[in-house]
C-alpha cells in the first residue's frame, strides 16, 4: 500500500485505489482482502493493515496503528477457511516504541497463527530499523512464526534473525538480477563489468542451483545488457542463494551455533572488518560479538 499511497485513500471503510491509466476506482475492505486470500488458498494471509510510510511521525501513526487492530477483527471475523489457511496480523507502530508493543499486545490477544512485522524498509535509518525490529519481536510470541516483511539484504536477514524474526519476503532477488547484480557469499558482483568477459567460471563455485550448473559469469556478461533471459538466470541464482542462506541459519540454530554462523558471515562479507555500526549495535544487543582478528 505505501507505493500507492499517492492513489489511494484511506478510510475506516478501507482503502481507495485509483487507476493511474483511467481514474478508475476500486475499495479494498479488509473483508474483501480475506475474501480473495480465501479464494488464493494462500498458505499464510495478511491481514488488511493501515501502514505509512516508515519516516512518518505525529498523530498519524497512532491512528494507523489503532485502525490496524480494528480491521484485523473484521479480517479474522470474514476468514472462512480459518482451519487450513493461516491469517497473520500486522504490528505496526512507526518508529515509535511504545505504539509497537501496545499494537503487539492487542494482536496477541487475537487467536492466530504467526505475526507479521510491518511499516519498516522505507527509508528509516538503519539503527531505527533494527531497534523497531527487536522490540516489536520481543513483544510477539516465541512460540508462533514471526515474520519481518519487505526485507530482502542479506546481512538484514541474518540480524533480524538474530533479534528473534523466523520469516521474510522481499522483491530484491528479483529486483537487482535486473540490473545484472548476483548475489554471492561476499556480497555481489555485478555482471555488465567488463572484468566479467573472459570469466568462464560459475557464479558461485559452491551453488548447485541451474544458472551455477550450466552457465559461466563470461556468458551471462555477453548478454546482460540484451536478453532478458540474462535476468532469468540470475534471479534463479540470486533466490537458490537466499533460500540457502536461510537454510544455514536454521542449521546453525537447530546446532546451536548461530553466533558462529554470523560471525563467519560478517568476515565473508566484510574481510576488512570494517562491519556497519548498526549491525555491530544490534548483535551485541542479543550478545553476539563479532570478531575484528
Amino acid at each position: 500500500m505505501v507505493s500507492l499511497l499517492d492513489l489511494a485513500e484511506i478510510t475506516e471503510q478501507g482503502v481507495k485505489f485509483k487507476a493511474p491509466h483511467d481514474g478508475s476506482e476500486m475499495l479494498l475492505t479488509p473483508e474483501h482482502s480475506i475474501q480473495i486470500q480465501n479464494c488464493i488458498g494462500a498458505d499464510i494471509m495478511m491481514q488488511l493493515d493501515d501502514v505509512v510510510s516508515s519516516t512518518t511521525t505525529g498523530p498519524r501513526v497512532e491512528e494507523a496503528m489503532h485502525r490496524t487492530v480494528r480491521w484485523l477483527d473484521r479480517c479474522l471475523k470474514a476468514n472462512e477457511r480459518e482451519h487450513d489457511q493461516a491469517l497473520f496480523p500486522i504490528v505496526q507502530g512507526g518508529l515509535d516504541e511504545e505504539l509497537r508493543r501496545k499494537c503487539a499486545a492487542e494482536l496477541t490477544n487475537r487467536e492466530v497463527h504467526g505475526y507479521a512485522i510491518g511499516g519498516l524498509s522505507g527509508g528509516e535509518a538503519k539503527d531505527d530499523f533494527w531497534k523497531m525490529v527487536a522490540v516489536s519481536a520481543a513483544s510477539l510470541p516465541k512460540n508462533k512464526s514471526r515474520y519481518t516483511m519487505g526485507i530482502g539484504f542479506a546481512l538484514d536477514l541474518v540480524v533480524c534473525t538474530a533479534l528473534g524474526s523466523d520469516m521474510y519476503d522481499c522483491v530484491f532477488p528479483s529486483r537487482t538480477a535486473r540490473f545484472g547484480v548476483a548475489l554471492v557469499p561476499s556480497g555481489s558482483i555485478n555482471l555488465k563489468k567488463s572484468v566479467y568477459r573472459k570469466d568462464f567460471t560459475a557464479l558461485d563455485d559452491n551453488c548447485g542451483c541451474s544458472t551455477c550448473k550450466t552457465y559461466t559469469k563470461a556468458y551471462i556478461h555477453s548478454i546482460v545488457t540484451q536478453e532478458t533471459v540474462a535476468c532469468h538466470l540470475i534471479t534463479i541464482h540470486n533466490i537458490a542463494y537466499q533460500l540457502n542462506l536461510m537454510n544455514t541459519m536454521r542449521e546453525s540454530i537447530k546446532q546451536d551455533k548461530f553466533p558462529e554462523f554470523v560471525q563467519q558471515f560478517m568476515k565473508t562479507q566484510y574481510p576488512d572488518k570494517n562491519y556497519p555500526q548498526w549491525a555491530v549495535d544490534a548483535l551485541q544487543s542479543v550478545e553476539i560479538t563479532l570478531l575484528y582478528t
